[in-house]
């Protein structure tokens, strides 16, 4: 079955599934899994993650469509809704393992050898592109983006509550790609 094809059909089940079809919602649900698997094996082998946390993010996926097939927009593609869906719960896996990352002493040396010279003008670009945000988004992206510190931290330093710091510190990363992407003078 071609993609256009899989996909209408897809759409068909679940909108009679959402009409209360049971059969249709089971043709859905047996004709997406094998599908959600290959997509899961292949962001897992993207992302690092091992081959074995790509069923436990299938069965992630089937529960959350499930459980949110009432938010699909019938009028849109059922395809990128669901790769929404499994790129979500990859992540959501991905933070719960932490990323453990085996690196040998030898790279991590020729990396710390770096230039003073290079660190010193870095340290002036990352000045001047900072200079270009306002109060308190400057303050915010110098304290998580380049001191490291916790959004709690940094709600605290501004005074601002960790939901207002992420959403200021979102906005300010925007800008910066903004101001990134245009010429420097």
């Amino acid at each position: 079955m071609k993609d256009l094809a899989r996909e209408e059909q897809w759409s068909a089940w679940m909108r009679a599934a959402i009409g209360g079809d049971t059969h249709a919602y089971h043709r859905f649900l047996s004709s997406v899994a094998p599908h959600l698997r290959t997509m899961a094996r292949r962001r897992c082998a993207q992302f690092g993650a091992p081959a074995s946390e790509a069923e436990d993010i299938v069965q992630e996926v089937l529960l959350s469509i499930h459980l949110k097939r009432g938010t699909w927009d019938s009028s849109r593609p059922i395809a990128p809704w669901i790769s929404t869906i499994i790129r979500n719960k990859l992540i959501d896996s991905l933070r719960r393992r932490g990323r453990h990352i085996d690196v040998p002493l030898d790279d991590v040396i020729a990396v710390l050898q770096v230039d003073e010279q290079a660190q010193a003008q870095e340290r002036l670009d990352v000045d001047r592109i900072l200079k270009t945000l306002k109060e308190p988004q400057r303050t915010i992206v110098q304290a998580i983006s380049v001191e490291g510190s916790s959004v709690r931290e940094t709600a605290g330093r501004v005074n601002m509550t960790e939901g207002a710091v992420r959403v200021a510190l979102h906005r300010a990363l925007k800008a910066l790609l903004l101001t990134y992407r245009e010429p420097m003078t």
